[in-house]
C-alpha cells in the first residue's frame, strides 16, 4: 500500500558488504557543494538597527542562522575537512555573531523562552561558546557565563506554561545544552546539573500532564536527559525513573510508540519520526541501556531501527526531525551501540536515497533548506557523520556523554 510519509523500501537489505561508492572522496564533494548552497540562501544578516534585519536569527537552532553555525562547526571538527576548518569557523562566527546580537538586542518577549535550548537564547550562547572556543577567541568565555546565567529561569517547577520540562524550550533543553557543552569543551557546568537545577523526576513527570511518548516536546527526552545525569539523582528518583522508562516501553505498538500515551497507532498513517516516534525513542532506550547495561533496552533500541529501516525514507524532507536523515541517524546509534556493519549499509542506503530523483521529485518543498533539524544542515552533519561512523551522533542530542 501506497504510504502518505513515506517512499516505499526497494534496497536489498545487508548481505555481507558495504557500499563502495560512498567513501570520503563520494561524500566530502556532496558535503562542500551542499554547505555552499546553504550559504547562499542564509537571509542577510543586517546591522542592530532593526529586527527585520536579523530576522533569519529568529528560530534559533531549530530553524534559524544559530543552526547552521552550529553544522560548519561540526564539519569544521571533523579532520577530514581541516583544510576548509577556519573558512567554516569564521562563516560560523559570523553567523552566531548575529544571532547572540539578536538575543541581546531583541531577544523573545517573554524574558523565561529565554532559557530555551532548540527555540532560544540557551542554544544560541551554547553555540556561540563553542564557536568562539573553536576559534581561540576569548568572547568563549562571556558567552558560557551568559548560558549560566540563563539557569536560574529553569528552577521555578512550573515556570513555562507551554511545558517547563520539555526538550525545545524548557529544562531538559537547558540540560541537553550542557551536556553538549561538557562534551564539547571537556568540563563540567557546575550550574547546569539536575541538582541545581532543582530537578526531581517525580516533579518532571508530574507536571507533564500531556503525558506524550515523543522525544521533542515530550517524556522520552526528559527522561533521557535524566539518565543524562543519573549520578545526580536519589536512590528513590533513580528508582523512579528506571520505573518511568519500563513504562514507556510497555506501551510499545509493533516497534512503534503512539503521539499520546493510550492512542492506538494507524499502521498505514502512523508516525515514525524522531520528532514523534521509534526514531526518537530509541534514543532514549540507549541511554537507558548504557547506563544500566540491561539488554532489554538494546532490543528496543534495535526494534526502533527496524520500524525505521521500514518505513523511515520519509517525504517530508531531508532534515534530522521529521526527515530521513533523522531516520537515517538511527542506524548510526546502532551501529555504534553494536558493531553491527549492518546498520552502517542501511545509514548508506539511506544517504543514497537523499540524492534520487524519487526523492526529490517526491519530497514535500522545504521552506528552509538552510534549517538544523528541517533541512540540509542537518543532513551535511549526518553526512560527515557517515564519515567518521565512531563518533556519529544525533546533533545537539548525544547519548555518549
Amino acid at each position: 500500500m501506497d504510504s502518505k510519509r513515506c517512499f516505499p523500501n526497494r534496497f536489498d537489505d545487508y548481505k555481507g558488504s558495504l557500499l563502495a561508492g560512498q567513501c570520503k572522496e563520494a561524500v566530502m564533494p556532496l558535503v562542500a557543494a551542499t554547505i555552499d548552497r546553504i550559504l547562499k540562501e542564509v537571509p542577510e544578516l543586517g546591522g542592530h538597527e532593526a529586527a527585520s534585519g536579523l530576522g533569519g536569527c529568529q528560530g534559533s537552532l531549530y530553524g534559524g542562522v544559530a543552526g547552521v553555525a552550529y553544522m560548519l562547526y561540526h564539519v569544521a571538527q571533523c579532520p577530514l575537512f581541516a583544510p576548509e576548518r577556519e573558512s567554516y569557523l569564521r562563516a560560523a562566527k559570523r553567523l552566531v555573531d548575529a544571532c547572540v546580537r539578536y538575543e541581546e538586542d531583541w531577544g523573545e518577549a517573554d524574558a523565561d523562552t529565554r532559557a530555551a535550548f532548540l527555540l532560544g537564547g540557551a542554544g544560541v550562547y551554547a553555540v556561540a561558546t563553542l564557536v568562539y572556543q573553536a576559534l581561540g577567541l576569548p568572547d568563549w568565555a562571556r558567552s558560557l557565563g551568559k548560558f549560566r546565567a540563563l539557569c536560574d529561569l529553569c528552577v521555578p517547577l512550573t515556570f513555562l506554561e507551554c511545558g517547563s520540562d520539555e526538550l525545545f524550550v524548557g529544562r531538559a533543553g537547558y540540560l541537553c545544552a550542557a551536556l553538549v557543552l561538557k562534551q564539547k569543551l571537556g568540563m563540567e557546568m557546575h550550574q547546569a546539573t539536575g541538582e541545581n537545577v532543582g530537578y526531581s523526576p517525580l516533579n518532571l513527570i508530574s507536571s507533564n500532564c500531556q503525558l506524550r511518548d515523543w522525544a521533542a516536546h515530550g517524556l522520552s527526552s526528559i527522561l533521557q536527559m535524566l539518565l543524562s545525569y543519573y549520578e545526580y539523582l536519589s536512590p528513590a528518583d533513580q528508582d523512579l525513573v528506571w520505573q518511568s522508562v519500563d513504562f514507556l516501553m510497555d506501551q510499545e505498538q509493533n516497534c512503534n510508540w503512539p503521539p499520546e500515551l493510550g492512542e492506538m497507532i494507524e499502521r498505514e498513517n502512523e508516525l515514525v519520526h524522531w520528532c514523534h516516534g521509534a526514531p526518537g525513542i530509541a534514543y532514549m532506550f540507549a541511554k537507558a541501556y548504557l547506563v544500566s547495561k540491561k539488554p532489554q533496552y538494546l532490543d528496543s533500541c534495535i526494534r526502533c531501527g527496524e520500524l525505521t529501516w521500514e518505513k523511515g525514507l520519509l517525504k517530508k524532507g531531508p532534515g534530522i526531525c521529521h526527515g530521513v536523515a533523522g531516520s537515517a541517524y538511527v542506524f548510526l546509534l546502532l551501529y555504534r551501540l553494536t558493531g553491527n556493519s549492518k546498520y552502517m549499509y542501511r545509514a548508506q542506503r539511506f544517504a543514497e536515497f537523499l540524492f534520487t530523483e524519487e526523492f526529490k521529485a517526491g519530497s514535500r518543498a522545504l521552506e528552509s533548506i538552510y534549517s538544523l533539524f528541517e533541512g540540509f544542515s542537518g543532513t551535511v552533519c549526518f553526512l560527515v557523520d557517515l564519515l567518521q561512523p565512531n563518533q556519529a551522533e544525533f546533533p545537539l542530542y548525544s547519548v555518549f556523554v
